[in-house]
């Protein structure tokens, strides 16, 4: 077995680790990197982020050629080839893969094909693509091994018929009815995508309202839209059994109303995702993680091992790519003995459903669970002529202001690209901006971006497009 010995190895080629493997090239550091995959990429890019973003696309442009004759305009029925569908998918997620690698191959990184576990608190065996063994001893390492779809407790059931987030995106048929069991994001962004191919869609969620975390009225327009979509929606309820019949998946369903048995051609578990921290010999090289699994790090990202750093999904929650990639950027800038911490003030999470819910910073049900005093001051799409164009006046612009300082402490926007509007919410709280500084910035016109400017006026008493309690005081 060879031996050999590096500066820093990066374990993983995810949204965290392969932007820690290139800054740490591209700071002069020697780097090897692991990673199961031809080129990096990881879970978003390969089955995840990206191909659930391509098949959302389709879904909208299936939905608004549906409702298109509101407008005068009126379109035959989609016709679906599922198998260029799934071309079309795969092809963006190769432009975006081969990419990756190419910029690996422009640093000259060294991309070890295969998989990695510590023998020691300074070493790991990566047991090659090839089924060669290698042994890399390293200086500083990065763990960004991510998550993987959790599966349902006590369900042994294997089956073609029972799916994960993984499997439902590449698109293996349209049933005639698909079960979502669970009301996160990705059962959410799934359903929908399978609801616009022409499934009859049901969706099962132990709490009581969809998107458990994310403020109601934020989730009140797209439960209204989904109830037209979607055949049931089964709230407070848990699956209790799953059989396999020569006609499908048998489950049996505890709701408020009693137990109920339905028939499905397919069964979409979407619980969540668990970090990927076993059988990496985690013990043996003296990293502490905590019940859920997920390593336990400090400001630097380091771990117990102080010579090894954990990023991303692994590392803790938010389970999302863009913190794992400003992660990445804090692990190498300490390996570099470059003062820093992270310590965001806020991750912009986005559900890309229609329509789209983003948020950032404090939310109002956080702010009322830590007694946080925070003005809410809101603008309806309603009033905004953007969105009147396109017809989608359901959306809200909401911002969290603490009333004493005016500084803008939360965003929250739902409604048609909410989650390419969140990043003027990201840098207001990352620069520490006033409801001030947002409401005299000048917003073009007519875009749905003038309704942060809004919120932020509403703020102060005077909108010009919304009559306040202020308005036409004296």
């Amino acid at each position: 077995m060879n031996e050999r010995s590096v500066q820093v190895l990066v374990v993983g080629g995810g949204p965290a680790g392969y932007p820690a493997a290139f800054y740490a090239l591209d700071l002069g550091m020697n780097v090897t990197m692991v990673d199961e995959e031809k080129n990096p990429g990881g879970v978003c890019l390969f089955r995840g982020c990206i191909p659930s973003k391509a098949l959302l696309h389709l879904t909208k442009l299936i939905r608004e050629t549906r409702e298109a004759h509101r407008w005068g305009l009126s379109y035959s029925d989609p016709v679906i080839d599922l198998e260029k569908m799934r071309s079309w998918k795969q092809s963006v997620v190769s432009k975006l893969t081969s990419g990756t690698g190419m910029l690996g191959k422009q640093r000259k990184i060294d991309h070890v094909q295969g998989r990695a576990e510590f023998d020691s608190p300074k070493s790991v065996i990566v047991k090659r693509t090839d089924g060669s063994f290698e042994k890399i001893i390293f200086e500083k390492c990065i763990l960004a091994t991510g998550s993987h779809p959790t599966k349902l407790p006590g369900l042994k059931l294997e089956s073609t018929r029972l799916w994960d987030s993984t499997r439902a995106l590449e698109l293996p048929e349209v049933p005639k009815r698909l079960l979502v069991v669970g009301g996160g994001y990705i059962g959410l962004e799934l359903g929908t995508v399978y609801s616009a191919l022409g499934a009859d869609v049901c969706v099962a969620e132990m709490a009581s309202g969809l998107l458990p975390g994310a403020d109601k009225d934020l989730v009140q327009p797209l439960a209204r839209r989904l109830e037209k979509q979607f055949s049931n929606i089964w709230l407070n309820s848990r699956v209790q059994n799953v059989q396999e019949e020569s006609d499908g998946l048998r489950v049996t369903i505890q709701t408020p109303n009693g137990v109920r048995e339905e028939l499905f051609g397919a069964v979409l578990v979407s619980i969540g995702r668990t970090p990927n921290s076993r059988n990496l010999g985690l013990d043996i090289a003296g990293v502490n993680v905590d019940a859920k699994g997920f390593v336990k790090v400090g400001q630097q990202r380091e771990t117990s091992n102080s010579n090894i750093f954990a990023i991303g999904d692994v590392a803790g929650e938010p389970m999302l790519a863009h913190k794992g990639t400003a992660e990445a950027k804090v692990a190498v800038e300490a390996i570099a003995g470059k003062k820093t911490v992270f310590e965001p003030r806020g991750i912009p999470a986005v559900v890309f459903t229609d329509p789209e819910i983003a948020w950032v910073g404090l939310t109002e049900t956080e702010a009322k669970h830590q007694n946080i005093e925070v003005k809410v001051a809101r603008f309806p799409w309603a009033a905004s002529g953007r969105a009147l164009t396109l017809d989608r006046t359901e959306g809200v612009t909401k911002l969290l202001v603490d009333e004493k300082t005016e500084r803008v402490l939360g965003v929250g926007i739902v409604g048609v690209a909410a989650g390419d509007l969140i990043g003027e919410g990201a840098l207001a709280l990352e620069m520490g901006a006033t409801a001030a500084d947002i409401a005299y910035t000048i917003h073009p016109h007519p875009t749905l971006t003038e309704s942060m400017m809004e919120a932020a006026e509403v703020f102060y008493g005077h909108c010009t497009h919304l009559v306040t309690k202020a308005s036409g005081a004296h």
